[in-house]
């Protein structure tokens, strides 16, 4: 009997075997698909729990260390305590998928790093409606917040952080946008740091996990049923909406201030407003004063001007700078101090003096802190 197979028989057993290698891995691809189905038993939203927010303000400073950025910063920060508080399915999230977000979107500028990670976390825990409300309270918390807050500097002087990389307070500053290019050059305006240098890298360290924190902060309240709202949007977005007329609804989508979508704080802006302009520059009376542990200077000019508005002690010393050279158009302006100088250090009881200067317009008044 001949055992050899001519070319045909070879051809249609070999397609036999070749049917039953593929039949085999097909029966393992579906005992490994049943183990990932096993493993993907969780739906979203992804459960939580109570977190601790120093923790996640911690974490966050020195995930931004990690060479990964602050939107990894941000996410991760939560997502680790999350491991640790649940396991999956966070043990098998990776965290590097927010990496793209440092320097607001690859180094665009965009959106902020440490709030793209931190609202991508909570659309991860909450359903749509949900996470709307509570990242746009944290939006609105940044854009009236000054970083470093006085708690990171803290961390900061004290070393407590894991990744110690400056251990002095740093200036503050609220810059009025979620912008990553706003927020930053707004402080190195203020503090004279470069973006290069390694007091701006810590700044944003330590802004990335002051929003871990303040995330955290919101998604336990949530979760507790204790969450109230407390960001109030600012009297000049309703008068900027006043200047797209019958096309508010139609054409305009932004919660911003006008001057973030009209130009910047550098730039000339012209809003239609409800009340009359003012017919001169004027320098108001900080309120409240004596005053403890912050007050609010308010002044008016007649049209666009560049304004610097700066305090000095008793004896002429600088303090800080509330205004640097910026444009205002004309109007009633207002701006809040702290009481901290520009170090971001909180300052002694005195008598101090704060001085504007408007075009030619110079004035000065005297404020007393009381501690």
């Amino acid at each position: 009997m001949n055992n050899r197979l001519n070319r045909k028989e070879f051809i249609k057993e070999s397609a036999k075997y070749a049917a039953g290698i593929s039949a085999g891995f097909v029966g393992l691809n579906l005992i490994g698909n049943k183990s990932l189905q096993a493993k993907a038993q969780y739906e979203w939203p992804f459960p939580y729990t109570q977190l601790d927010v120093e923790a996640a303000r911690i974490l966050g400073h020195d995930a931004y260390f990690t060479g990964k950025g602050c939107s990894y910063g941000a996410f991760h920060a939560i997502v680790e305590q999350l491991r640790d508080a649940i396991g999956e399915p966070y043990i098998s999230l990776p965290t590097e998928i927010m990496i793209y977000g440092h320097g607001g979107g690859v180094g665009w500028g965009m959106l902020c790093g440490a709030i793209n990670g931190a609202a991508a976390l909570m659309c991860l825990v909450c359903d749509k409606a949900t996470s709307d409300v509570l990242i746009h309270e944290l939006v609105g918390w940044y854009t009236q917040t000054a970083f470093p807050t006085d708690q990171s500097n803290e961390y900061g002087v004290n070393e407590s952080y894991g990744n110690n990389k400056h251990s002095q307070s740093l200036p503050q500053n609220s810059c009025g946008s979620p912008l990553c290019h706003v927020s930053v050059t707004e402080w190195c305006n203020i503090s004279g740091f470069k973006v290069s240098n390694l007091e701006r890298k810590e700044r944003c360290g330590r802004l990335t996990g002051d929003v871990a924190a303040k995330a955290v902060e919101i998604l336990n309240a949530h979760f507790a049923g204790t969450f109230t709202p407390e960001y109030t949007p600012p009297e000049t977005i309703a008068a900027c909406m006043m200047c797209h007329g019958k096309n508010v609804f139609d054409n305009v989508a932004s919660k911003s201030e006008c001057q973030q979508c009209h130009g910047d704080p550098h730039t000339e802006t012209a809003v239609e407003r409800e009340e009359p302009l003012p017919a001169d520059y004027s320098l108001n009376q900080n309120y409240p004063n004596p005053f403890n542990p912050s007050t609010t200077v308010s002044f008016s000019v007649p049209k666009s001007e560049k304004i610097t508005l700066s305090i000095y002690d008793i004896n002429g010393r600088h303090i800080k700078t509330l205004i640097d050279n910026h444009y205002y158009p004309a109007g009633k302006h207002t701006v809040q101090w702290d009481g901290s100088n520009a170090f971001g250090q909180k300052i002694s009881s005195g008598m101090y003096y704060y001085h504007i200067r408007a075009g030619k317009f110079n004035s000065t008044r005297s404020m007393l802190l009381v501690k």
